[in-house]
């Protein structure tokens, strides 16, 4: 499944267009079914419940990346048909990340105007870097009201 998705990102980003052909497109769900059909025989049995326990059996992380694929197969394989999704949400996630982290150090943010204004701040900066501005410069900018420049105002 790795390699099958590594290839069609190689394939998509290859395109003009940054997506699949319906033709390709319905190639890539062929073999995404194929896989997880193959795999769905080889995955290890799920152990019956003890007596006396409560709840679901526990299953295998297999199990569950093999239902995640199989439940997702439309989100997993939107990269390949719309342009403006990425084939990773690293971007997300990292975006995320310093949040929690500056949560984490100051143990919250006091109130909820804080947290907004830090998402906005972070949010302005992370953008400007995007645009390959310096987070200084970008600041400066900001405070100085040359922001329609930019904007093309």
């Amino acid at each position: 499944m790795n390699r099958l998705l590594q290839e069609t990102c190689i394939q998509v980003s290859k395109s003009e267009e940054k997506k699949l052909a319906d033709k390709d497109l319905a190639n890539l769900q062929k073999h995404y079914r194929a896989i997880l059909t193959r795999d769905a025989k080889e995955l290890p049995v799920i152990p019956p419940k003890p007596n006396g326990k409560r709840g679901k059996p526990a299953k295998s992380d297999a199990h569950n990346l093999w239902a995640r694929f199989q439940a997702h197969e439309p989100s997993v394989s939107l990269f390949a048909k719309d342009p403006h999704v990425s084939f990773t949400n690293n971007r997300a996630e990292q975006d995320l990340r310093m949040s929690k982290v500056k949560q984490k150090v100051s143990d919250c943010f006091r109130t909820e105007t804080y947290a907004l204004a830090y998402c906005r701040i972070s949010s302005y900066l992370q953008t400007m870097a995007n645009k390959g501005y310096n987070p200084l410069i970008a600041v400066q900018m900001a405070l100085a009201g040359e922001l329609g420049s930019i904007r093309g105002e």
